[in-house]
């Protein structure tokens, strides 16, 4: 990608949105509005169209939750939505990550991770790991219907994409989906890729929490699907 990257940073703590636009602004990031609940951080990402948010899960007025899923389908571009959090098995972020959110960050990040991870999800990575992923969604999966995924059609995928997603989702790296399926790493990038445009999915946590929520892996790593 060419051009600045441009990141709204939404808390409603003066000295977070001061000091994480001081990192990114030191790294050559440009801030383009630092606002203190979900409502200006939906109105800042209309009026400025950044690549990144990093938002705070629990704020005033509107809370990140309902402003990453504003976001996310009422703003052209949609951009990439990092959520804030202060500890990290906690519902709402999983209910972020289910509405779309790419990854989250706790707030005692260094600074060196958080530029990095606003780099990694504005080039299109998911941020999170799978393995931490699935730690959180096993906690949380199909637990509060309101906040779920919306389950989405498997039928789309080959029996290949659908092994490939099942072993993505118990956390397995593209090195390690290769190995364990004989294939290259190209092609086993090519079969997550295609997995992702066939259930419309922004990025590889998502797929992780499809996975779940779907039934095609279960809490504890059982697979539900190995029979058909």
């Amino acid at each position: 990608m060419t051009g600045p990257l441009r990141v709204v940073v939404a808390d409603d703590q003066a000295l977070v949105r001061t000091g994480f636009t001081m990192i990114l602004a030191a790294d050559g990031i440009d801030v383009v509005a630092a606002v203190a609940d979900g409502g200006e951080a939906v109105e800042a990402v209309r009026r400025t169209r950044p690549d990144v948010v990093l938002m705070d899960i629990r704020m005033p007025e509107m809370d990140g939750l309902e402003a990453t899923r504003r976001i996310l389908t009422g703003v052209p571009g949609e951009p990439r939505v990092i959520i804030l959090t202060t500890f990290d098995l906690d519902h709402f972020v999983y209910a972020a990550l289910s509405a779309g959110a790419s990854g989250f960050l706790l707030k005692d990040v260094t600074p060196e991770h958080l530029v990095a991870a606003v780099r990694m999800v504005r080039s299109g990575d998911a941020l999170l790991a799978p393995a931490i992923t699935r730690r959180l969604v096993e906690r949380y999966a199909r637990r509060d219907p309101d906040t779920a995924a919306l389950h989405r059609d498997l039928a789309a995928l080959t029996p290949r994409e659908a092994e490939v997603l099942r072993l993505l989702a118990q956390g397995l790296s593209n090195a390690e989906l290769a190995a364990r399926l004989h294939l290259s790493e190209a092609t086993v990038k090519t079969h997550v890729a295609r997995i992702l445009a066939k259930l419309g999915l922004r990025d590889r946590v998502q797929a992780v929490v499809v996975a779940y929520e779907t039934g095609l892996v279960s809490p504890g790593g059982r697979r539900d699907a190995d029979a058909h």
